[in-house]
């Protein structure tokens, strides 16, 4: 007999879409009252065009997957894939439309914040409801009671009716209640992003513990560092169907390849160059050079590499490019230029490339802006604060290093090679 803790079989869902007549435009509460008062005084509408029309719409459609017990699978995929559908299927919130679903064991899930939680009860009151929802006496509730309290750090607002929790505090309790209450089966959605980044990490921790422990767990998020650090299986959905399923490197890198905007190399263009740009060297492209699945992506701790095409208008000397990082935040966090490299470059008039290489650039897993820059003994000739962003993606190493929130200045090992 198979050993899983999860089995589906064409799984479907099938939502009803309801949309007004042919023609019809958005109604207010004035017009639906004008409407229904001129009503009384005409026959009723014969014409199909005047009746609200339905549309079939699946959210999931032929989904089939296997989990083994005690393994830890991430789900990913774009918003309206289908992810939260599939986990309220899972969890019995909703009833499939087509296909079948097989569970061993108890369930726990968090899907949205107080999940399963009653608003007027307390703190204390909510522990043993959800204790008893999932089939647990109050001698077994009682010996986690401690541990769950201690995890959530509600300690204070204990018989305080949750209904006046914040967010943060509905959702550590509920993720505490869910993780220490020995589901066989636990399911979290991307609801642990309402938490801050400490207890994030220490969320993750439990559903490491939880998974080692030999219990099943199905995690939903876009953090793709989460997804790598706590599942070695993932599935991939697109559109209500399985793109992917299996290891969880090759899922990230898929969905991180289907969502990459940029092409490999892209035109610099600009209509107004800045004012104290000379205009004697003009960038033309930028292209992406690395070997990686998808343009401007970049596994952890790999090599950037890239090239930068100008055209040098006039002969010009002491010409030097330069190149600026920033954080998501737009906090600049390294700089560089080919000066160190090759402190003299007079180039003559006709086309150029430089050809770039970061040779290690520890960047937390985040999107990154390029700026660069060319000038020459007279000043700036041509200037892009913002050339391009590159993608950089969790790999194994990745999750070694707690810099979640470090923005501090680095001095990246560059190298420059110009090319005609």
């Amino acid at each position: 007999m198979s050993n899983y803790a999860i089995k589906v079989e064409a799984l479907g869902k099938k939502y009803l879409l309801r949309h007004q007549g042919v023609g019809r435009r958005y109604v207010a509460l004035r017009d639906v009252l004008a409407e229904k008062a001129s009503a009384l005084f005409r026959r009723p509408p014969s014409a199909a065009g005047d009746r609200p029309s339905l549309e079939e719409f699946w959210a999931l459609k032929d989904v089939s997957f296997e989990v083994k017990s005690g393994a830890a699978v991430g789900i990913i995929g774009r918003n309206g894939a289908g992810k939260s559908t599939l986990l309220k299927l899972l969890s019995r919130i909703t009833e499939p439309t087509t296909g079948r679903i097989r569970l061993r064991g108890r369930v726990a899930s968090l899907l949205e914040v107080g999940t399963g939680f009653h608003p007027e009860l307390t703190g204390r009151e909510n522990i043993y409801l959800n204790g008893a929802i999932l089939g647990m006496n109050r001698a077994e509730i009682k010996t986690k009671f401690d541990e769950i309290v201690e995890f959530a750090e509600v300690e204070r607002f204990l018989d305080t009716p949750v209904k006046r929790y914040s967010s943060g505090m509905y959702m550590r309790l509920a993720f505490a209640v869910a993780a220490h209450l020995e589901p066989e089966i636990l399911i979290v959605d991307e609801v642990l992003a309402v938490g801050d980044m400490e207890f994030q990490k220490k969320c993750l921790g439990k559903m490491e513990d939880v998974s080692k422990g030999g219990r099943t767990v199905l995690f939903v998020s876009h953090n793709m560092d989460a997804i790598l650090r706590m599942c070695s299986q993932a599935i991939l959905l697109k559109q209500g169907s399985v793109a992917f399923l299996g290891p969880a490197r090759e899922a990230v890198g898929r969905y991180t390849q289907e969502h990459t905007s940029q092409p490999a190399k892209m035109v610099l263009a600009q209509a107004t160059p800045a004012p104290y740009a000379r205009r004697g060297i003009i960038f033309d492209s930028v292209e992406w050079s690395s070997a990686t699945p998808a343009p401007w992506t970049l596994p952890f701790g790999e090599p950037i590499a890239f090239s930068i095409s100008f055209e040098c208008l006039k002969n010009t000397r002491f010409v030097a490019l330069g190149l600026a990082l920033y954080a998501p935040s737009g906090t600049e966090i390294a700089s560089t230029s080919s000066i160190g490299s090759k402190p003299e470059i007079h180039l003559a008039r006709g086309r150029y490339t430089m050809n770039v290489i970061y040779q290690s650039l520890k960047l937390v897993p985040n999107t990154y802006t390029f700026g660069i820059g060319i000038k020459s003994e007279a000043g700036c000739e041509d200037h892009f604060p913002k050339a391009f962003t590159v993608d950089v993606v969790p790999s194994p190493d990745s999750s070694r290093f707690q810099t979640d929130t470090f923005e501090g200045y680095i001095v990246p090992d560059v190298i420059y090679e110009l090319a005609q």
